[in-house]
């Protein structure tokens, strides 16, 4: 039997799965250290006074306990003490850090043990995410490029920060008149902030230049903070303090809290996972080599018990410790089933069914060598998934922009192909093929993935290529765009930015980009404060439309005429019905066209709540009947007045 089959096998399971708590625990009783390394002949400890370079204190040697664990323990309180261990296996020694730690020094080359409670803010045990929205507006941000710029408004000693997110009124170049960070996104009716990666990645030095970037999908350390985000790496408590900090300050925003994590693969294979256990947190493929189904060299081998554990485990203690409201699993296509069920079923129970909010990508990264019979959260498996886990869909970005592999590629709104029945798909959410319900469907057109949605419109779009411009053409295709994508049944996601046009100059894959490029450019937010009025009119609409919003699994049954006029439009008919909702039909029309266009419009009174250049109609009592006019390359929506309607 190969180690590989070990590893794999019920024997290992039975015998080395481990149900005690790991890693290092201090109070006024003492302190413990546990470290499950089934496969070591011997396992040393070695404590520090610092972070980084000298300080050894004492090192002890562990006896080995029961299920593959080493444990010490100590009758000291060893809060603020630096460790790692070096652990011996077949022969070969390897220094490494604590892969359960929750604290640790610069770059997380040593582990550090930290007494939580110290770190916890004021107000820290109150602290709790606004109520549940009836609709969910997910903006996805990185706490680096969200204040990196002056134009942010934040103090210069903060930004970059996870301290930025800590300032609740910021204002163009501190003018005190033009919102622009967390101001900006309550202004424009977000609820939920989507953090990417901020638990401690490989990518950028922390002791280094500031002016680093990375988005950071690169894990060092699963649970402990990211360094580079915080006003001192070096002090393992302030980088836990600072992040606990900046959610409560969202919190207190009105925002809940998404935490993107990446446990489909480490930073390189040598982790601090393959030191203490070699190979088993890891697939191989059949010749023993690492397989490579994240993209970025190795893959977890997330069905094997310990390796489950330790991501559920991580997932439940970012929600108790931090408070983080939901997690976004990149690449979780690479991750089996059985463990996402697990962990929905994990948050369920113990903070409330729905509570905590899970999705995903549904895709890999790559070819996987999971073992054969075991149910990877791809598309075509997301019948197989608890109905609240959530997934990206790609196939709505797609039709409406254009596919992300050629940047000639278009969608409904910059030239490309044009289906009133593909556009109603959409607008359903892809209910029954491959979404249970909305509830599972995440409506998205940009990420950080990718071009942003201005860049991929100026790349179909504008011969010229003017990326930071505001040509009239691209403007047209991303309200078009943006109507859409708004008027898609399922959860509402968008990368921060889009909403006024962010461009990072054509580049694709801007993962290492310098800020110059990544940077949100807040000048340029309030120069196209129309193009994000537009978004903020749509975002203030959809949460009044029930037939929009409706995550149930008969919310597809809502739509109830689609009619394609004439070539290149769509005129949809939904029922809106629900609540104390004034609109009791929903008329959706697109002209994707470079001409105005004369639709019919369903027998009934309608009145207007949108067009393509404002979204604000709703608030404005106009009212159409028999046809309606359309600009070129935009949309409609109108609302049927029922009993008690203006």
């Amino acid at each position: 039997m190969t180690e590989r089959d070990y590893f794999a096998s019920p024997a290992f399971r039975e015998r080395f799965h481990c149900s005690l708590p790991l890693g290092a625990f201090c109070g006024p009783e003492g302190t413990v250290f546990r470290l499950w390394a089934p496969t070591a002949s011997e396992v040393a400890l070695h404590l520090y006074d610092c972070g980084a370079g000298e300080g050894l204190l004492e090192t002890a040697l562990l006896p080995r306990g029961e299920q593959g664990v080493w444990s010490y323990q100590t009758r000291r309180n060893l809060d603020g003490v630096y460790y790692d261990y070096e652990v011996t296996v077949d022969g070969v020694r390897r220094r490494t850090a604590d892969p359960y730690a929750r604290a640790c020094g610069l770059n997380g080359l040593r582990s550090m043990v930290l007494d939580l409670r110290r770190t916890d803010p004021p107000g820290w045990e109150e602290d709790r995410p606004p109520a549940k929205p009836p609709e969910d507006i997910i903006y996805e941000l990185h706490v680096k490029d969200f204040s990196w710029d002056p134009s942010s408004g934040v103090l210069p000693s903060d930004r970059g920060t996870y301290k930025a997110l800590c300032q609740a009124d910021t204002t163009l170049h501190g003018d005190g008149v033009h919102p622009t960070g967390l101001a900006w996104l309550r202004g424009l009716g977000v609820t939920h902030v989507q953090l990417m990666p901020v638990y401690d990645f490989g990518s950028v030095d922390e002791g280094g230049d500031p002016g680093q970037f990375n988005w950071g999908y690169d894990p060092v350390n699963y649970n402990v903070p990211e360094g580079s985000y915080a006003t001192d790496a070096a002090h393992g408590e302030v980088r836990v303090r600072e992040l606990k900090e900046a959610v409560q300050s969202l919190h207190r925003s009105g925002f809940r809290v998404i935490m993107d994590v990446v446990y489909n693969h480490t930073y390189q294979l040598d982790s601090w996972l393959w030191r203490t256990v070699p190979w088993y947190y890891y697939r191989q493929r059949p010749d023993g080599s690492s397989s490579n189904g994240s993209g970025c060299g190795n893959e977890l081998a997330t069905e094997r018990s310990m390796c489950a554990r330790y991501i559920l485990d991580s997932v439940l203690y970012w929600a108790e410790e931090y408070h983080m409201d939901g997690f976004r699993f990149d690449l979780m296509g690479a991750l089996d089933a059985a463990l996402m069920n697990r962990i929905q079923e994990a948050l369920d129970d113990r903070f409330g069914p729905g509570e905590k909010q899970v999705y995903g990508e549904p895709w890999p990264g790559g070819e996987t060598a999971a073992p054969a019979g075991t149910a990877l959260c791809t598309k075509e498996n997301l019948h197989l998934l608890n109905p609240a886990i959530g997934a990206f869909c790609d196939a709505t970005r797609d039709a409406i922009k254009g596919g992300v592999s050629e940047p000639g590629a278009a969608g409904f709104v910059n030239g490309g192909a044009f289906s009133a029945a593909w556009l109603a798909r959409c607008i359903q959410g892809w209910t029954g093929e491959p979404f249970q319900s909305p509830a599972q469907t995440i409506t998205y057109l940009s990420c950080h993935d990718d071009w942003t949605l201005w860049d991929k419109l100026v790349l179909t779009l504008d011969r010229r290529k003017r990326f930071g411009g505001r040509q009239l053409s691209v403007l047209r295709a991303n309200r078009l765009a943006a109507a859409m994508n708004f008027c898609c049944q399922g959860h509402v996601f968008f990368l921060s930015g889009e909403e006024f046009g962010r461009t990072k100059q054509g580049v694709k894959n801007s993962y290492c980009s310098p800020l110059e490029i990544n940077r949100m450019d807040w000048d340029r937010a309030w120069k196209n404060k129309t193009l994000a009025e537009y978004y903020r009119g749509l975002i203030a609409l959809r949460k009044q439309l029930p037939g929009l919003c409706d995550k149930s699994p008969g919310a597809s049954q809502r739509l109830q005429e689609v009619l394609e006029p004439e070539p290149g439009c769509a005129v949809l008919v939904l029922d809106n019905s629900g609540g104390d909702c004034l609109w009791k039909r929903l008329c959706l029309l697109f002209n994707v066209n470079r001409q105005v266009v004369e639709l019919p419009l369903p027998p009934g009174d309608w009145q207007l709540l949108a067009d393509g250049r404002d979204s604000f109609q709703w608030q404005k009592n106009k009212t159409a009947t028999g046809s309606v006019r359309l600009t070129p390359v935009s949309a409609m929506i109108l609302g049927e007045v029922g009993h008690g309607g203006q």
